[in-house]
């Protein structure tokens, strides 16, 4: 759907996207520098180095997972990954075989359905409740003799929602409970509105041998085109992802690797002053959505930087987005995308863009659903 909706943006000039999922910023200007200088010193970025990453970005990874996610590196093993979608791949080719089933919250982030796809399983959509948050009775139910994998993702692309700790430790111990991984995707995990925390299933007691965590510096870092991130995995399941890892990739690209590194010297502080306005956005965003009264839910969103409206209308979620780009130049993805198969809904990102811009995009939309709905 990327490419549908990119071109039909590209042949409207001028048309605001609230479409693509990245921030508004760049890298740290350290890290450019510490790039630069290695690329006239350092030979090694010309060569293969480890599979599972430079000893000096995994000092850096286990350091940052132990003081800010509370997992502990001498349990699990951590692997440096081209960002958080590799890590995803490399966990479903390490843990499920052709036609096994891995459960799916829905609304759920499209490219884990196309990477379970791709090792040949078989994803299976739970739907969230009305609010995008986890049903555990549902997820239960869905579990079969092939089941291999329950995937959350909190905070969410793509409703903005973040799942209670409570409602990630039932599911963490359903996992252990039925024998079956926890994979845990957390690349905005520090996109956190309104006093809400994040919270990671790998810190709970037991839970190292079933729980995968996904990290990337894509979001929090500007660091989207360096494709650099990293994963906590049990200790069994090391050889299989270094196995996997090797044959798609070798090893992740050291100049990245030494962009990484840096970036996670210079901290979450950074990051946090970066995000200092995107709660400032998100109530923006919520504003606008509020004048179109009854036509539009949207659940609070209160992590990551996107919405999911729900619309009434009986008009298909894609012929919404084509006449919003065409008539009123703002592109928004569709709720099908994302595996939403009843209703009408639209997803928002907000991220990409400076306050500003997003106030006139969000004038747009508001306007064109006014009309259309």
């Amino acid at each position: 759907m990327i490419p549908v909706v990119s071109e039909w943006t590209a042949n409207q000039p001028g048309t605001i996207s609230l479409g693509q999922g990245v921030v508004h910023y760049a890298a740290p200007a350290e890290v450019h520098q510490a790039v630069a200088n290695a690329a006239t010193s350092e030979a090694r970025i010309d060569r293969y180095a480890l599979v599972r990453g430079t000893a000096e970005l995994l000092e850096q990874v286990e350091q940052k997972v132990g003081r800010e996610n509370g997992i502990d590196s001498r349990e699990q093993t951590c692997v440096v990954t081209a960002g958080s979608n590799m890590g995803f791949l490399n966990a479903i080719f390490a843990i499920g075989d052709v036609g096994d089933e891995i459960i799916l919250l829905s609304p759920y982030y499209f490219n884990h359905e196309m990477a379970i796809d791709i090792a040949g399983c078989r994803p299976v959509g739970v739907p969230t409740d009305v609010n995008y948050q986890i049903d555990l009775p549902a997820v239960e139910a869905a579990i079969t003799p092939r089941t291999r994998a329950v995937v959350t993702v909190s905070p969410c692309n793509p409703t903005g929602a973040i799942y209670t700790s409570d409602s990630l430790k039932a599911v963490n111990r359903l996992c252990q409970t039925r024998g079956i991984y926890h994979i845990s995707d957390e690349a905005y995990e520090y996109f956190t509105y309104g006093g809400k925390k994040h919270f990671s299933p790998a810190s709970l007691p037991g839970a190292h041998q079933h729980t995968i965590s996904l990290y990337t510096l894509s979001k929090a870092y500007g660091m989207a085109g360096w494709r650099c991130g990293y994963m906590t995995i049990p200790q069994h399941l090391e050889v299989a992802v270094k196995k996997i890892q090797d044959t798609n990739l070798i090893c992740p690209p050291i100049v990245s690797q030494i962009a990484a590194t840096t970036a996670l010297k210079i901290g979450q502080s950074w990051c946090k002053e970066q995000l200092a306005g995107f709660e400032r956005v998100r109530n923006l965003v919520l504003d606008e959505i509020s004048t179109l009264g009854q036509k539009c839910r949207v659940p609070q969103p209160d992590g990551a930087f996107y919405a999911l409206l729900q619309l009434d209308s009986d008009k298909r979620d894609l012929e919404l987005v084509e006449a919003l780009i065409k008539n009123f130049g703002i592109a928004v993805m569709p709720g099908s995308t994302f595996g939403v198969t009843e209703g009408c809904s639209l997803r928002i990102a907000y991220g990409a863009l400076d306050a500003e811009t997003v106030a006139e995009g969000m004038g747009r939309l508001t306007r064109g659903l006014a009309t259309l709905l």
